[in-house]
């Protein structure tokens, strides 16, 4: 019988926090945030205010990500977005607009980069528990809001899932526009990985075509999933990745050389492109796995190029549930590779990939 199965649990504690959940906090900014435990040794911070994204992220006491000086900042319009950006494991781009400042062609409206979801603010959180089958779950649950008066209204319900025992993140987006016209939807969950979880020896692996951003990427093709150490003056390299899917889910993985491994498992079908950010800068060593329903090119490109997603009025989107899962058992790994190349070999090219 497992050590943490629900008859030993019962028998031997009153209070399941001894072993796993959502505790809320403030930091000393006032930010309200909820750390994440249970008893696989996986540990991450929550950001009430910055649109329910994660911010440090740990297993076992190894980080995954990489942090920004100064974070996490409280939300301000005053500042440019890149002054903002906290690193950490999650920053959510959108939700109408993801990709480099522009001004809008037709009404000259100005879009900061990456859209404005991240600097919002979720509603009162909810966190419930219950034993399903032999495994106990928390589910953490809140509403982010993005609108304008007399434009468009949207409203993102957010779910992460934690299990008492296992290694992963489970994170779970519903979108709905609220008013009476089609809204742009444009969203990239920008996945940031750091030292150690990423360095020299580590391989992203990927299924299906990929895609260079530009000449710079294309410098780095043959090579673009291998991370080397830390390169002063480092130009970043982006790649966009054509994934296979099998019943309309794929995996990526990044795998180091040890018996550890960071897997990513989602709903392609409802986010058709990979974006891949390879940033080896030195001091600034973080990359980016980004799964996303569109590329990081902005509204106006998206829209003249065919990409552009749209929500209809009323209607509400479901992004399906995104798994981060960490592998530190050799066998485990032997059997993430083994879906990975299956995925490669008999999956089919998702559908909705507007890139040749």
């Amino acid at each position: 019988m497992s050590l943490y199965s629900r008859e030993h649990i019962e028998k031997h504690s009153v209070d399941l926090q001894q072993f796993a959940g959502f505790r809320q906090s403030a930091l000393p900014n006032g930010m309200r945030v909820f750390d994440a435990y249970n008893t696989s040794g996986l540990r991450y911070t929550i950001l009430v205010d910055r649109g329910l994204d994660i911010w440090t992220a740990d297993f076992r006491g190894m980080p995954l990500t990489w942090v920004a000086q100064g974070a996490p900042m409280q939300p301000d319009f005053g500042m440019p977005w890149l002054q903002q950006f906290p690193g950490g494991l999650l920053v959510t781009c959108g939700l109408t607009h993801v990709g480099p400042p522009e001004r809008d062609e037709k009404t000259g409206e100005f879009r900061d980069l990456h859209g404005l979801y991240t600097r919002m603010r979720a509603s009162e959180p909810s966190v419930v528990g219950t034993w399903e089958g032999g495994e106990y779950v928390i589910r953490l649950t809140a509403t982010i809001a993005e609108g304008w008066l007399h434009g468009y209204q949207l409203r993102l319900t957010r779910t992460y899932e934690l299990s008492m025992t296992a290694p992963e993140i489970r994170l779970h987006d519903v979108v709905t526009n609220l008013t009476d016209k089609p809204v742009p939807l444009m969203m990239l969950y920008h996945f940031n990985l750091g030292y150690p979880m990423v360095r020299a020896g580590t391989r992203l692996a990927a299924s299906g075509a990929t895609v260079p951003r530009d000449e710079e990427a294309r410098k780095g093709l043959a090579t673009w999933g291998e991370y080397t150490e830390a390169q002063p003056g480092y130009v970043e390299q982006v790649f966009f990745h054509h994934v296979q899917v099998q019943d309309g889910w794929t995996e990526a993985a990044l795998l180091t050389g040890d018996a550890l491994a960071l897997g990513f498992r989602y709903n392609a079908e409802a986010l058709p492109y990979l974006t891949q950010w390879k940033n080896l800068r030195q001091g600034m060593y973080i990359h980016g796995v980004e799964p996303g329903n569109c590329i990081p090119e902005g509204r106006n490109a998206a829209e003249k190029h065919g990409r552009l997603d749209l929500l209809g009025a009323g209607e509400t989107r479901d992004m399906g549930q995104i798994t981060l899962t960490v592998y530190s058992d050799a066998d485990e790994i032997t059997r993430l590779r083994g879906r990975l190349d299956t995925l490669r070999n008999t999956g089919t090219p998702v559908a909705g990939f507007g890139l040749t």
